[in-house]
């Protein structure tokens, strides 16, 4: 059903009967290594390639995802995933060996939250029983692509955040036991005119707010309806601007409920080479359907807005002089 503007509410609420994260090197160094599923201590994974490695952390996220829920792939009606690669290749060439119909997203770091309210939409809809969603991304992959290869030794400022390197996934269902997705904001495109791939949090930041007070607007709450409001990786920087923006706006969001997941997954002052945080699809990706639907089943989470953040440039947007264009996409989940 739809409410006001941007949102949707799901009527018979999708079931997240299980899901799964794997993470690399850093990532088990992290404060949430604990709530991680799968744990690798080399960035190739075994693989010739950061891009490979990438691609079959999804594989795995996907793969024990099902394998926690007991249900085998072929039940599964469409498996939705989003990654940083150019054409997606890592959500792709997955689906290729896992299998099931596939949509390939691109959301850049918002894709989690992206997909999951695709894949609620299908199930409340009653199209499928099960839907699998995911998104991936890796360190190495990233700065290839959008900075410079960190072989390469580049110095970076403090604004610069850290691609995590992992992959979460999470299956639905009509019915079950776990954490239900209640509604979904779609966001739309901020852009405040910033150039610099460094300082995303601050490109993005603005999406964020504009996404969630358009959620709290649509629904007709307030922030505090929510036990927890958390962002996908707008780290430090971005987060303290956020924070700023709703009390310009006369929002008023508690600060100990607002919180974001580039600055939950590393430890920033054991882990100083994060600068601002993580960032990357995989940043809310393994720390909401880790860590946070971990807490949610244990019962210290009740009701939780997950907001992940993304910004759609390119290397050849970049390249053009074009401003980064972001968004953000949000989903209700409660127990």
């Amino acid at each position: 059903m739809v409410k006001g503007n941007q949102s949707f509410v799901f009527e018979s609420k999708p079931v997240i009967i299980s899901s799964a994260t794997v993470g690399g090197p850093l990532e088990a160094e992290g404060p949430l290594s604990e709530d991680i599923d799968i744990l690798h201590d080399d960035p190739y994974i075994g693989q010739d390639s950061f891009e490979k490695a990438e691609k079959l952390m999804l594989e795995q996220a996907a793969t024990k995802a099902l394998e926690k829920a007991g249900v085998s792939k072929y039940d599964v009606g469409i498996f939705i995933s989003g990654d940083l690669i150019n054409q997606i290749i890592s959500s792709s060439f997955a689906a290729r060996t896992i299998g099931i119909p596939y949509l390939g997203i691109y959301g850049a770091c918002s894709s989690s939250m992206e997909g999951l309210t695709i894949a609620a939409s299908f199930v409340d809809g009653q199209k499928v029983k099960y839907v699998l969603t995911g998104a991936c991304s890796h360190n190495n992959c990233a700065e290839k692509q959008y900075r410079y290869p960190n072989e390469y030794g580049a110095q970076k400022p403090p604004t610069s955040q850290w691609t995590v390197t992992g992959a979460g996934a999470c299956l639905l269902a009509s019915e079950g036991k776990g954490p239900k997705v209640t509604a979904a904001t779609v966001g739309r495109i901020v852009d405040m005119g910033l150039t610099d791939p460094f300082n995303m949090g601050a490109a993005m930041a603005p999406a964020a707010v504009d996404t969630i007070e358009a959620h709290l607007r649509d629904l007709g709450i307030e922030p505090d309806y929510y036990d927890i409001i958390v962002t996908g990786d707008l780290g430090a920087v971005g987060h303290k601007i956020a924070l700023d923006k709703f009390k310009e706006d006369g929002i008023n969001i508690d600060e100990k409920k607002f919180m974001d997941c580039g600055m939950m997954i590393y430890d920033r002052e054991k882990q100083p080479q994060v600068f601002a945080g993580g960032s990357g699809c995989a940043s809310s990706a393994v720390t909401v359907y880790g860590h946070l639907l971990k807490k949610m089943r244990e019962g210290h989470i009740k009701k939780m807005l997950a907001v992940a953040t993304g910004a759609l440039h390119s290397p050849l947007s970049y390249q053009q002089k074009e401003s980064i264009p972001c968004i953000a996409h949000a989903v209700a989940i409660e127990m």
